[in-house]
This record gives C-alpha cells, sequence and structure tokens, in this order.
C-alpha cells in the first residue's frame, strides 16, 4: 500500500483487503481520501452478511455510499450485497425457508432463544414480539434468583420483554441446514428502551457515546479454551454420560501436555480442528489466527477485529460455534476461567482502539512527543491518555463485569500470567492492560490489550466496561493513577504501584455496588442494581456448596 503518515486500522488488521482494493481503480490516490475510503470499507466487510467471496465485485463496481450521520451503517448502490437489511428485503431473502432462529444474550453471556416460523419472523421483524423476561430473572441453571430483581419477579408475573431482531445480524447456521439465524436486542415494554442488563443494548449505549462525537470504536477478541473428550470405552460415547458417573477432573484431555503453537497437535484431531476454523468463516464470525496453547488440549483463536458492536456478536457467537461444532466429536470445550489446578487458565483478551470518521486510529500521536510523562506514552495520545488512565482507575470497580464468576479468580493469581494488580506498560504481557503502540506496532494498530478478563466474561459487558471507563477517563481528563511496569518487572512486585484487584467475586461485587462506585457513575443505579444482583446470587450457591477438596480434606481427619 502507499505510504500514509498515519496507517489505519484496516491497513494492518486487513491485508486482503489492501491486496483486492490495490488491484482495482477505485482505490484512491491521496492519502486523506485512501484513510476515509478505508474506514468505509473496513466497516462494510466486517458487516456480518458479507461473504469474503463477494469481496472483488464490492471494489470493482459502484462506489460505498454513507448515510448522513451515521459512522458505522454504510450501503453500497446496485450492488448484489446488500449491506443494510430491510424488512421489505426478507421475503425475497428467505424465499425458500420455512423458519429463522432468534437469539438473544443473557447476563452471563449465554444465548438464549428460539425456532419461529417464517410467518411469524415477517409480521414481527419490525416491531419485535414478546419474550418472557424470566431470561433476566434466573441463573445460567435456570434458577430463579433467590433475591427477586426490578427487571423480572414474582410480582410482575415475569412479564414478556420486546425483543426486536437486528436485521444486520443475518447469518444461517451451516450446522443447522443453513436456517437463517437474527439476534435480537431486549426493550421495555412499556418505555421501548433497552432493559438496563441486556448486553446488546448497554454496548449500544456506550458507543452512541463515542458516535455523538463522531468517533468509533474497534474491538478484537482472543479466546483460549481447554477441551475434554470422553473416553471411547464409555458406550454411549458422551461427556455428559461420562460425568454422570465420574468426577469432572477425571475427564481426560483432548491432548496430552503443553505444546503451545504446535502443529503435530492439531493432527491428532484435525477434521474437528479444521471444522471448527471453517465454519466459523461460514457464520460471519470469521478466525484471524488459530492454534494450540499451551496446556493440555488447550486451543486459542483469535477472532477477526472490527466494529466493536459486531466484534462483540462475532465473540458471542464463536462459542456457540465451537460447543455446536464439537458436539459431533464427542468433544467439551470449556470456557471457564481456571479449568485446572496448577495450570493456565483460559484468557478472554479484549484489543480496543478509536478511530473517527475517515478512519484515522486516535490513539496515535502523530508525531512522537519529546517529553512524555513516561517513555512508555511517547507516541500515545492525548484522548489514548485519557483513555487508559479512565481503564485504569475504574477497573477495580467493575470486576465483577470482566471477572463474573467464582472461579474467575481462581485464575487471577500469580506466577500464570495473568494480572492481579492495576498495571499497565507497553508490551506488558502480564500487566492488566497492555499498550500496544509504536515503536513495537504500526501507527494505525496502536491500540489497548485488556488482559484481565477471562473467556468466562461476557464479551458485551467486557467491551461496555472498557468503553465506558475510557469515555470517562477522555471527560475528566484522568492522569494515571499508576506508573507504568517496565518489561521485566513482575505485576505484583516492589515496582508495582498498582492497588491488587479483588481475590473473590464477593469482593469484587461489593466493591461494584457500594454507594458512589464509579460503576454506578458510568453505568448507573439500575444496571448496577440488578447485575450486581445476579453475582449475590451466584456467591450465596458457592457458600452453600460442599466441594470435593472439603470432602478430600476433612472426610477422616477431623
Amino acid at each position: 500500500m502507499p505510504s500514509c503518515s498515519r496507517l489505519t486500522s484496516c491497513q494492518l488488521f486487513l491485508p486482503a483487503l489492501h491486496q483486492t482494493t490495490t488491484k482495482h481503480t477505485l482505490f484512491p490516490r491521496s492519502s486523506a481520501s485512501r484513510a476515509s475510503f478505508a474506514f468505509h470499507i473496513l466497516d462494510a466487510v466486517f458487516q456480518p452478511n458479507f461473504h469474503p467471496a463477494d469481496r472483488p465485485s464490492l471494489f470493482a463496481a459502484d462506489q460505498i455510499v454513507r448515510r448522513p450521520g451515521h459512522i458505522s451503517r454504510f450501503s453500497r448502490r446496485n450492488s448484489l450485497i446488500n449491506m443494510e437489511i430491510t424488512a421489505g428485503d426478507l421475503p425475497g431473502l428467505l424465499a425458500d425457508d420455512t423458519s429463522v432462529k432468534l437469539a438473544g444474550v443473557d447476563v452471563d453471556g449465554m444465548l438464549r432463544g428460539k425456532l419461529v416460523s417464517k410467518k411469524k419472523f415477517l409480521s414481527i421483524a419490525e416491531t419485535g414480539f414478546g419474550f418472557c423476561s424470566v431470561i433476566f430473572g434466573w441463573d445460567m441453571h435456570d434458577m430463579t434468583y433467590m433475591r427477586e430483581l426490578k427487571v423480572s419477579n414474582k410480582e410482575n408475573g415475569y412479564r414478556d420483554l420486546i425483543a426486536v431482531p437486528d436485521l444486520a445480524s443475518f447469518r444461517r447456521i451451516p450446522w443447522e441446514n443453513n436456517v437463517p439465524f437474527f439476534l435480537v436486542s431486549f426493550l421495555d415494554p412499556d418505555t421501548e428502551k433497552p432493559i438496563p442488563p441486556c448486553p446488546r443494548g448497554l454496548l449500544r449505549t456506550q458507543v452512541d457515546k463515542f458516535a455523538s462525537q463522531g468517533y468509533g470504536a474497534m474491538a478484537g477478541a482472543e479466546y483460549e479454551f481447554y477441551q475434554f473428550k470422553a473416553p471411547p470405552s464409555d458406550r454411549r460415547h458422551s461427556t455428559a454420560a461420562f460425568l454422570q458417573q465420574n468426577p469432572a477432573q477425571s475427564l481426560p484431555p483432548l491432548t496430552e501436555g503443553m505444546f503451545g503453537y504446535s502443529l503435530t497437535r492439531p493432527v491428532h484431531n484435525k477434521d474437528y480442528f479444521y471444522d471448527i476454523f471453517n465454519t466459523c468463516q461460514q457464520f460471519k464470525c470469521d478466525i484471524e489466527g488459530w492454534h494450540t496453547e499451551s496446556g493440555p488440549g488447550v486451543y486459542e483463536a483469535a477472532l477477526e477485529f472490527g466494529e466493536i458492536r459486531q466484534m462483540a456478536d462475532r465473540a458471542s457467537l464463536f462459542k456457540y460455534v465451537v460447543k455446536s461444532v464439537a458436539t459431533k466429536y464427542g468433544i467439551t470445550p470449556c470456557f471457564m476461567a481456571k479449568p485446572k489446578q496448577g495450570l493456565p487458565g483460559n484468557s478472554g483478551h479484549m484489543h480496543v482502539s478509536l478511530v473517527d470518521a475517515s478512519g484515522q486510529n486516535l490513539f496515535y500521536r502523530g508525531e512522537r512527543d519529546p517529553a512524555p510523562p513516561y517513555p512508555d506514552v511517547a507516541h500515545l495520545s492525548d484522548t489514548g491518555r485519557y483513555f487508559l488512565a479512565g481503564v485504569l482507575e475504574g477497573l477495580p470497580d467493575v470486576m465483577p463485569l470482566v471477572a463474573p464468576t467464582i472461579n474467575s479468580y481462581k485464575r487471577l493469581v500469580e506466577n500464570f500470567w495473568a494480572p492481579v494488580t492495576v498495571s499497565w506498560g507497553l508490551e506488558h504481557r502480564a500487566a492488566s492492560v497492555r499498550l500496544i503502540a509504536p515503536p513495537t506496532c504500526k501507527p494505525g494498530a496502536t491500540r489497548f490489550e485488556v488482559r484481565v478478563p477471562g473467556a468466562d466474561a461476557n464479551p458485551y459487558y467486557v467491551l461496555s466496561a472498557v468503553l465506558a471507563l475510557g469515555w470517562r477517563g477522555v471527560e475528566k481528563k484522568l492522569d494515571f493513577p499508576c506508573p507504568p511496569l517496565a518489561r521485566g518487572e513482575d505485576v505484583g512486585g516492589s515496582a508495582d504501584m498498582g492497588v491488587r484487584l479483588a481475590r473473590s467475586l464477593r469482593e469484587a461485587n461489593d466493591r461494584f455496588t457500594r454507594p458512589g462506585s464509579i460503576a454506578r457513575e458510568v453505568f448507573g443505579d439500575e444496571f448496577v442494581d440488578h447485575y450486581g444482583g445476579t453475582r449475590d446470587h451466584e456467591i450465596r450457591l458457592w457458600d452453600e456448596a460442599v466441594t470435593d477438596w472439603e470432602m478430600k480434606r476433612y472426610i477422616e481427619t477431623v
């Protein structure tokens, strides 16, 4: 690509885009026009209904047309690909279908949905339909919360919410005969506004804050997960059946040993390995990088970088793909934060950056600061510095969003490549926030990698927290609460000046829900009260549980 004073995000993350566009005369010659054009294309490519096979026709035909007043919604005239589906397009789009699958996301990041007839779907595509609010009134195992919460309870009869399909989320489910699929968002039937705990609604609220200033947010996600397989000797070859008669710790891993980035370990299960990769592409949650990670039966996926709301959708749907595909191989993927004692846990790192309407990275300074407060931020813009300071200052107050379960805090311990303090540093892979900026990357790739979340976290809540805290930092022009860690300095060591993050969900939730918390400031009381109540439920269940450790330790000795 011709040189540009400030590279755009897509120049680093979409080499295929570059290869395609440079073959056609539509790619602008001037630097400013290239940046603007690149952002238009970037957003279009990350529309869920865009397919890689259509890339050549996208760039070779008519120009991309931008809707006034919108940063992240683009359409193309006379295109074979309709970037923005309307209700009027649906009869033709679904002409050969008889049913549609719909799903929304609950507080635990689980998809909750149903199959409906095409006739039903067409009748509610614009107005929405009733969906029982109990999905916000019970936990991940369908147990109603011990303390009833405002959104869904006996007093309001577990009334229906309004579930509104997001037509831009259209996909087809390749492992279910290509049945059409749409995500929904949940609205309050009285106000017709997103209910406070709706994950997609919460993220949209944060994105709208930036959009009001002409900014867009980009994100990438990385997920690690263990995989287990029931022994072939089990008659039904079912993990669930095996666990009925055996403790979870006896479930054998997909492969043995610690072999990160191995080329040979995936060969042992190559059909499964490639099925995941290819199915993700077909389901529009493309994997950018896919490899083994250090740990028995552990894989890691880096999902394709893109607009932040679509990234959250793809992160959620990635788990759906993996679990669905794994079923036919008798494999159980495990996204819990710490499946095995003494081994690394499963991370869910999130990469975040801001861009302006032309696609320029707002975290890149442009020219090196000759007198930065710390050498690490010499190339980081003032906006980026304020954003980072906001994330660091608020992180202890939003821990239940990035570490949502009892098990999450088993991962956040010393000596396992997991952050345990409010910490940051340029290219520091053990800190809470890793700054990725020149000179170690291209200018357009300047971003923050938030390394606290585990693979168990709800991606919508994680990205909402990052944006909300970052926006607070920008608005208040906050200073860094602690100096950076130099590479080689240990998190939690003598040089680490950051506060210790919560050691348990109870400690985290107490801080999250306390009066005057930063969480209440950026999200409001209704959301904090609801989500905090769901975590209180989780804590109480843990308090009442009798574990294998207790039985083994005390059964004979006391």
